[in-house]
């Protein structure tokens, strides 16, 4: 499967998931059966929020996707080397980093930017640091005292720049996505609506 068929299949799972919502039933992966080996279509990189599961929200089975969950879908070592690994091991064409809209830790470092405050803890201080630098100039931005409109703008520029970091930090990836073998996108997941909106 190449990147173009994993992004359509994640494109229907979401409409899918999006109309069973609509129709007030509960969206439950049918593929449950356990598998013996994993060869996932795509890796996501999203938000750690329990509002946002991945194999629910595109509609996927067990072993259809590699998921790494982090508060802010920031990228950090840890991460690149987990896409690193499912990329080189499995084959999988995609990366989609999956942000969404009310994200905490997005609200968070707005508020810390905003104000004399830090975080009391150093661990929670390192997420900020990584979202920090891609929303900062956007405080600079016309009518960036609305709150909704900053934290909006905050959450795309933030899946944008881990994106970013993707596709120029790691050598191996770099390496695959110049060979064609790998893709990185970046999306939103709307909490309101259960849609998915795919940047590229």
């Amino acid at each position: 499967m190449n990147h173009i068929a994993a992004l359509e299949r994640l494109k229907q799972g979401n409409q899918r998931f999006t109309e069973q919502l609509k129709q007030g039933s509960d969206p439950v992966p049918k593929k449950v059966q356990l598998q013996a080996e994993q060869n996932p279509m795509a890796i996501i990189l999203g938000c750690s929020d329990a509002r946002v599961p991945a194999e629910l929200v595109f509609d996927q089975g067990l072993g259809d996707l590699f998921v790494i969950r982090v508060a802010g879908n920031i990228v950090a070592p840890s991460q690149i080397g987990s896409i690193e690994f499912a990329a080189a091991t499995f084959g999988t064409p995609l990366v989609v980093v999956l942000g969404h809209s009310q994200c905490g830790a997005i609200a968070a470092t707005l508020d810390q930017l905003t104000s004399d405050s830090t975080s009391t803890s150093p661990n929670l201080e390192s997420i900020v640091s990584r979202i920090a630098p891609g929303i900062s100039t956007l405080l600079e931005m016309p009518g960036s005292q609305d709150k909704a409109t900053l934290t909006h703008y905050a959450v795309r520029a933030n899946i944008r720049a881990s994106v970013g970091q993707l596709r120029q930090g790691s050598r191996i990836l770099e390496q695959l996505i110049g060979s064609g073998e790998l893709t990185v996108v970046g999306a939103q997941y709307y909490i309101e609506s259960g849609e998915v909106e795919f940047f590229e």
